[in-house]
């Protein structure tokens, strides 16, 4: 097994992430089983509690486990399955040594840092290093391994020992350290200043970890000069300097680093079982790359949601808009509408509209609007988890006539409860009292009154858009991270208006899919499809709204066609189109 720590200095939130997983994804490319493992050194359990304006948004895996949004770029990045234990925590690890002491109470001794702290974070890096994350189940050749924060965080130490320690352990041949650093360059003067990197290593190296990578975040291509007083100073040579600046998307990333050698480092530095062949992952990443600067008809999608200030907050909504957009040569243009203030904002709205998850009834009146205003309107729409939920609200306030209808979740009091708390959530605890984690969805069929991917109404039959979307398959596997749920008893009342639950899970007792007839694009799902979208495989609830919004404005502006791959066949130009399989897009249905 070889180990490549990555560390950061000067500040956080430098790209430490991007980094990690773009250098999991060449090593991956060139045939390597890689696996990535977050430290995260705050003392919380997990990332469920907290607030998306703090740290961003909540990943969450197939296993449940809540993690820090890293993880999500590994996932994307490297196209592999992580669980829970791949984000490491200072309280998972303290956690650990207490319910051990209360085990064997009668044999308990002082925990102490030095060794007990740092011995069992090498362990569970060793043994976590060693799990699987690929679906041909062979264990991982290489562990990338990231170090949130920067050195000389007090929060951090315990984790720079257990690493001084664990480079002689596993011996140096199989440890490799990557340090990231930033290079400013004030505006009063336009050069490029290295004392912040030097004193950053420094202080690494005095810690017991001497960089083998210094990995140099700048805005513009680091120069020449700049790089020799970095090697000079920071003890590494030239050409262990690597230059990250700024680029036009985070897929030329990994490619940057290619370019500069880092592989044959590797490959010398590690020992890397490496084959001298052509690299078929990285040249498709080489062809995204490329698509991306020459993405010319924009495609603009409003974004309802009240964490609208900080866009890591919906960090896997944008990617999964960014991928489908990607998949059929568009260029997405994101509008940020903050739901508390959408009476202001009414007049911005975007041909299709975006409502993702979320907790807490602030803002909620504001995306009930917007729901209600692509309904009205029909725009295409996307509800997800709570979007799906207050699509049920609005329609049952708007359409059935409940004025007071709502969720439990805001109003206990209502007389219309058409969302309520699940049985198993405990309204007193917060954390891990959710639904979480992959569950499978079945779609409706083989029954009198419902096809494969379709459904019959009064003798009228439909098919079922995301069934379509997905390729017509009887059931999904998505993530799920939600408390609350629509109301089964009141589900007849939606159908009997239009409003389909087209997909529920394996029992039929939770509504997990939403279609509106009648519309050109109407869903909500109460799963997070954002979670397992891919670059090169986006999310079918994702890729139809977007499809559905570019033909919307395609039919809008009067043009004959945006692009080959996303319009309908030129027989049935002049109707909204949606591919019959995702991953094979050679077939249309259109939707009259």
């Amino acid at each position: 097994m070889k180990y490549i720590l990555v560390t950061g200095g000067v500040i956080s939130g430098i790209g430490k992430g991007i980094i990690a997983s773009s250098v999991g994804t060449i090593l991956k490319s060139c045939g390597l089983h890689v696996t990535a493992i977050k430290i995260d050194p705050y003392i919380n359990i997990d990332a469920g509690t907290f607030s998306p304006y703090e740290h961003g948004e909540v990943f969450v895996l197939d296993d449940g486990g809540e993690v820090d949004l890293d993880l999500g770029n590994y996932e994307r990045f490297l196209d592999i399955r992580l669980t829970r234990d791949n984000n490491l925590t200072t309280g998972k690890i303290y956690q650990e040594w207490i319910i051990c002491q209360e085990r064997n109470s009668s044999q308990a001794c002082p925990i102490s840092m030095v060794p007990h702290i740092t011995d069992a974070i090498q362990e569970w890096v060793m043994k976590q290093a060693k799990i699987s994350v690929d679906d041909d189940g062979v264990e991982p050749q290489v562990c990338v391994i990231e170090l949130g924060g920067t050195v000389g965080d007090i929060e951090s130490m315990p984790f720079i020992e257990a690493f001084r320690q664990f480079q002689f352990k596993v011996k140096r041949e199989n440890f490799c350290n990557i340090h990231v650093s930033l290079i400013p360059q004030p505006n009063t003067t336009g050069e490029q200043k290295t004392k912040p990197t030097q004193n950053s290593v420094r202080e690494l190296r005095g810690l017991g970890l001497s960089p083998d990578l210094i990995m140099c975040r700048c805005s513009t291509p680091l120069e020449t000069s700049v790089k020799e007083k970095i090697s000079m100073f920071c003890h590494v040579e030239p050409s262990q300097v690597i230059c990250v600046h700024d680029v036009s998307s985070l897929y030329k990333v990994p490619l940057l680093l290619e370019d500069q050698g880092v592989v044959s480092y590797f490959c010398h530095r590690l020992s890397l079982p490496i084959e001298v062949r052509p690299r078929k992952m990285l040249t498709k990443w080489k062809e995204m790359a490329d698509r991306t600067a020459r993405l010319l008809e924009p495609v603009s999608i409003a974004l309802v949601g009240k964490y609208t200030k900080l866009a890591d907050s919906y960090t896997s909504v944008i990617k999964a808009l960014e991928h489908s957009a990607l998949a059929v040569n568009h260029k997405l243009e994101v509008k940020y509408i903050d739901s508390a203030d959408l009476e202001a904002a009414t007049q911005q709205m975007s041909l299709g509209v975006l409502v993702p998850g979320g907790f807490g009834v602030r803002g909620t009146e504001g995306k009930m609007h917007a729901i209600n205003w692509a309904r009205k309107q029909n725009k295409p729409f996307l509800g997800v988890c709570l979007g799906m939920q207050l699509v049920v609200c609005e329609f049952a306030r708007n359409v059935l006539g409940w004025e007071d209808a709502n969720s439990t979740e805001f109003n206990p009091e209502t007389s219309h409860p058409v969302v309520i708390d699940m049985p198993e959530h405990n309204p007193g605890q917060m954390g891990g009292t959710m639904r979480l984690g992959k569950r499978r969805t079945m779609f409706k069929s083989n029954n009198s009154r419902w096809l494969a991917s379709g459904y019959c109404v009064s003798d009228e039959c439909h098919f079922i858009v995301l069934g379509k979307l997905y390729g017509d398959v009887e059931y999904v596997d998505e993530r799920h991270r939600h408390r609350f749920e629509v109301n089964p008893e009141l589900k007849h009342h939606f159908e009997e208006k239009g409003l389909q639950f087209v997909g529920q899970d394996v029992e039929g007792e939770r509504m997990e899919i939403i279609e509106l007839e009648n519309h050109c694009y109407f869903v909500g799902v109460q799963y997070h499809p954002e979670f397992t979208s891919r670059p090169m495989k986006p999310s079918p609830p994702y890729f139809g709204t977007h499809t559905a919004t570019a033909a919307t404005a395609a039919l809008l502006k009067q043009t004959s066609r945006i692009s080959s791959s996303s319009l309908c066949p030129e027989s049935q130009r002049g109707k909204l189109c949606v591919p019959v399989s995702l991953r094979q897009r050679k077939g249309w249905t259109v939707i009259n």
